[in-house]
Order: structure tokens, then sequence, then C-alpha cells
């Protein structure tokens, strides 16, 4: 039982497998996804079990792993940063909500830069993972950091092996503002990468760029302190300079209009405004409509309510943007009428 009660204690993923799940006991919750919320949920669930000593079991293995494991059952919840379409959800049985924002950030090892000092735009940016710029002092970087002393190396670009919903909202990112980029590679959770090293995981992707001499990936911000990897500056959609902070981050999340869209479902990238970090995502959790462990269902979306309601200032510790109460609001009502069992509402 111990060991099925284990908590995560970091970004790593947790002890228990996927395939053993199901048999936790129904007092624990188990989960399995999306690395890009893997940091804040690590927090809430050490948080969370002191208080009422329920372990959340959460695996940080990517938002395509995460939909098949709660497709299949065998954990409680699933965690994505792609929502689904209302066609899959219905054909899964399954409801989805928004459980917190924040803001991916390309990463970068080059010789003599700081983290912060790298200013990248839209484009310039698509044209490194294109691999029409492969080197840090290419003009068209260099035009962007006149005070840099940017190095003549090559540039080796890191990317997501699995199936990732931060890639996912990274190319969607990359499709708005490069046509080429729309037209050759397009916006998925998992692309035919024109070139570069795959890892699997945020934290793969994390260690790659920070043992890799003249590398260049993305990663969640809070990936990217923790690992204290060098982030970029963006230009964002105002053609504005701004730097990843929950101050951005919150600007771009100021524009999600989750309470108008059908399933929550809203894609926050490229958003106006002269403070918003251009690359701004949300996480969804996938649970089911007609669960069959009502007990494990029921301790999920009691964890979901406190993380709601008392986990913002963890989440904002971490630089993520809390659910506006409004939309908790809007979500917990979701629950009573989405999520049944014989006829009647489990939360």
């Amino acid at each position: 039982m111990s060991f099925i009660r284990k908590i995560v204690g970091g970004a790593a993923v947790v002890a228990v497998s996927v395939s053993l799940a199901g048999a936790a006991f129904a007092a624990d919750i188990s989960g399995a996804g999306s690395s890009f919320i893997n940091p804040v949920f690590a927090k809430w669930s050490v948080q969370y079990k002191k208080k009422t000593d329920i372990a959340l079991n959460y695996q940080s293995i990517g938002s395509g792993g995460g939909i098949k494991a709660v497709e299949a059952k065998t954990v409680t919840f699933g965690a994505t940063d792609k929502p689904l379409s209302d066609e899959d959800l219905t054909k899964n049985g399954l409801t989805q909500f928004p459980m917190i924002m924040g803001g991916i950030v390309p990463i970068y090892n080059i010789d003599g830069v700081k983290p912060g000092e790298l200013i990248l735009d839209g484009k310039t940016l698509a044209d490194i993972f294109l691999g029409k710029i492969t080197k840090w002092n290419d003009p068209a970087i260099v035009a962007l950091n006149p005070k840099l002393k940017l190095p003549e190396q090559a540039i080796v670009v890191v990317h997501r092996s699995d199936g990732s919903g931060t890639t996912f909202n990274f190319t969607n990112y990359l499709s708005k503002v490069s046509a080429d980029w729309k037209d050759k590679i397009g916006s998925d959770s998992a692309v035919e990468w024109p070139l570069g090293l795959g890892a699997k995981g945020s934290e793969g992707v994390a260690n790659t760029v920070k043992q890799t001499a003249g590398a260049i990936g993305y990663n969640e911000f809070a990936y990217a302190i923790q690992n204290k990897i060098s982030f970029a500056r963006m230009v964002n959609h105002d053609g504005k300079v701004v730097k990843p902070s929950l101050e951005s981050f919150a600007a771009a999340a100021a524009n999600a209009d989750f309470a108008g869209a059908k399933n929550f479902h809203v894609i926050i990238t490229d958003q106006p405004g002269a403070k918003s970090w251009p690359i701004a995502a949300s996480t969804w959790v996938l649970i089911h409509t007609s669960p069959e462990d009502v007990d494990s269902t029921k301790e999920a979306l009691k964890f979901f309510s406190w993380a709601y309601k008392s986990g913002k200032s963890t989440a904002k510790s971490l630089d993520y943007v809390a659910i506006p109460d409004n939309i908790v609001k809007l979500v917990e009502e979701s629950w009573k009428k989405n999520i049944t069992k014989d006829g009647k509402a489990i939360y």
C-alpha cells in the first residue's frame, strides 16, 4: 500500500506504472499526461497529502500518453495541453475542463549568452526549427540582438519525441506566425520535424539542451527555472519585446474566453496585448462522464476543487496563472451536469 500511495516528489515520473493504476486504493487519485502541469501538480500533491492524507499519483508521460491512459481507464484522469474535440470527448465518454495556464519558452545553450539575453521573434524561431537558420550569428538573429556577441556556433534543434501538448502549443504558435511552417509542418501534438534531436518529455528536452552546446528547444517556464536553463525573450503579437513571467503569461491568459467556448476549448497562443507572452498555453483535465470507480472520481474532483481555491499561491510561485474564480464556478457547475452515475451527480 505504501508503494501505491507514493506521491510525485519532483519533475520525474512517479514510481507506480500506469498498468498498476487500476489497483490503487479508492482513496488515492491516479492521473497521467501533460508534463506542462507536472511541476505544479507535484507541489499541490505534497500539500494535499499533508492536509487530507490522500495521495495524488500522477505520471508526467506527455499529453498523448495521458489521453490514451484515461481512454483506457487505467487512470482516474488524464491531463492534456491540447484540448480534445467535441467528437472525441463524446466518443470516449469524457469531459474536459481547464486546470492551469502558463507559458512555453524557447530554451538555449549558447556560448557566452546568459538567461534572458537572447531575443527571438516568431519568424526567426520558425526558421531555426525549419533548418533555414543554422548558425547563432545568422544575420536574422544578429538583427534582433545588436548588442549581443553571438558566436559562430552551429544550432542544434531539440524537440519532443513523444506526443506532447507542449509541442501542440509550440507548433500552433509557429503556424500562426510563419506561413512556411504552417504549409510544411503544421500544428499537432506530434509533427514531422525537419531536423533535430528528439527527447522524451519536458525533462528530456531540458536535459538535452542543457548538455548540448549550441542547442535550442522549448519547455514550460517552470522547467527552465528549475533546471537553470537559459530562456529567450520574445517579440510578441504587438511587436513588443517581452520576457517570460507571471505578468506576461497572465496578460495572454486574460484573452481566454473559456466561458464562451464549448467544452472550454480555447487556445491562447499569439494573443494581442503589449505585455502578452506569445506562447501561452493551458492544461485541461480529462475525466469520464460515467466513471466506473465513483469513489476515486469523487476524490479527484475534491482535489481539483481544493487546487483551484487553495493552490493559487503555489501556482503563482511557479509562474503559472490560476483559473479565474468565475471560470472555476462554471467548471464546478459542469461537473454536476456532466459527471454522473446512474443519473446522479457525483460531485
